[in-house]
This record gives structure tokens, sequence and C-alpha cells, in this order.
């Protein structure tokens, strides 16, 4: 079971998951059954976004394009976060999801990590390797 949070104040669509990584939007509202009016079914919604022109590598921007998209529900609903739970009196943290530190694949930029990339730069006549900002706006400080 998943909890999870309304889209908005009228709406009663709840947000289950909201993978930016990997463009996956999962939501779950009540709506009438079709087969008795009188009753309310759960209703869920995936919404997966393909970004074009991909990189398997999307920290390289010479790497070859994704053709390949990959989505596990079961992966996308995990929830790693630690939480503080009471045993015995003793405050312990705990994880809500498992094979949480295995490292997710990213099908685009998350604004909120820097991504760079090195570059060729001619200096003083001598060709040097430095990284470029390939999400400036999460790089620098403002």
């Amino acid at each position: 079971v998943l909890a999870g949070y309304p889209v908005g104040p009228a709406n009663k669509e709840y947000v289950l998951v909201n993978n930016k990584c990997q463009c996956v939007t999962v939501t779950s509202k009540f709506v009438p059954s079709k087969e008795n009016p009188d009753e309310e079914v759960l209703q869920r919604n995936i919404r997966i976004i393909v970004p074009l022109k991909a990189r398997e590598n999307i920290s390289d921007p010479l790497s070859p394009l994704r053709t390949t998209f990959v989505y596990r529900l079961s992966e996308l609903c995990k929830n790693c976060d630690p939480v503080e739970i009471e045993l015995g009196g003793a405050i312990h943290q705990a994880q809500q999801g498992n094979s949480c530190e295995e490292p997710q694949t990213c099908y685009t930029y998350d604004r909120n990590q820097c991504y760079s990339s090195p570059v060729s730069l001619l200096h003083h006549g001598e060709v040097m390797q430095v990284p470029a900002a390939l999400t400036p706006e999460s790089c620098f400080a403002e």
C-alpha cells in the first residue's frame, strides 16, 4: 500500500509516484464502478514520458542514443527515505524499501543534481580536459 498526496485541493486524485529521473508519474483515484454506479473502484493511472534523444550516458553528449527504456513498478514505488520508529523504548532508523543501495538509471537530467562532461580546451597552446556543466543551475551556487 502506498501513501500518496493529493494533486490539487478539489481533486481527489493522489500522486503515488513522481519519479523525475525516469519521467514516470503514478496516480490513483476512486471512480464510480461501471458495473455498479453506487460503488467506487480504485483507478490507477501510469504516465510515462519517453525523452527523445536521450543518451545511454546522460553525462556524455557523444554517447549513443538510448533505444531501450525499462520501467519496473516495484522499483519506482520503493520508498528508501529513512524513518524513525520506536522499538523496545529505543528509536531506530528504518527504510521502507529494499535494494535501496542500487543506483537508479536516469533517462533524463535530475535538475537537483549536477551533471558534467569533459571537454577539450586549448589554453596557451596546450590542450586540457576540463569539466563543463551540463546542468549549470544545479552545479553553481547563486
